[in-house]
């Protein structure tokens, strides 16, 4: 069947031939074409010029440099070294660190026995360790890293006092309870 088709193209290829688009048709067709700077309609392809793929793409690098600045300053801020700024207050530094971390444990035995007790307690400790924190986080800026990590030091210290002296109540209360069953029992 093909072949008859291009059979018959091929015998009557002049008749084909002679037939031209009327000067009017492309006159139709610019009819139908988007005017030149024209926004497309609804379902048509967009196309960006490449002015402004250039502004997009400087604009998305500005804002990643940008992020990544305050990252970094972020991350030193975290990981400051204790020890370049006075030795013997980062001894210290780790030392109370670890004491109020081992008394907190110690505090949190008790929240299932006195929720109430320890509930109180842990706000108090939540408060100062706010301002543990701010230090901690004030450090990194402060002209006077000295003075800051001192002052950071001496929080710890009395975290520590503070948790000490829960933990003695909540001794206390334990041994008062443990007296009255005494008491009862041997009524």
């Amino acid at each position: 069947m093909s072949k008859r088709l291009e059979d018959f193209i091929k015998m009557n290829k002049e008749e084909f031939d002679d037939l031209e688009p009327s000067a009017d048709l492309w006159k139709r067709i610019e009819k139908h074409l988007p005017a030149e700077g024209a926004l497309p309609k609804k379902g048509e392809a967009k196309t960006f010029s490449l002015n402004f793929v250039l502004r997009v793409a400087a604009s998305v690098i500005i804002v990643m440099g940008i992020s990544f600045v305050f990252y970094l300053r972020n991350e030193k801020a975290q990981g400051i070294d204790y020890a370049a700024i006075n030795p013997a207050y980062a001894k210290q530094q780790v030392h109370y660190a670890s004491l109020v971390e081992s008394k907190r444990s110690e505090l949190k035995a008790i929240a299932k026995s006195d929720p109430q007790l320890y509930k109180e307690f842990s706000a108090e400790i939540a408060k100062m360790d706010s301002t543990y924190k701010k230090l901690n986080s004030d450090l990194a800026t402060s002209p006077n890293q000295e003075l800051v990590l001192r002052a950071m030091i001496r929080n710890l210290q009395i975290q520590t006092e503070v948790l000490n002296q829960q933990l003695n109540v909540i001794e206390q209360f334990n041994q008062m309870k443990k007296e009255q069953k005494n008491e009862t029992k041997n009524i």
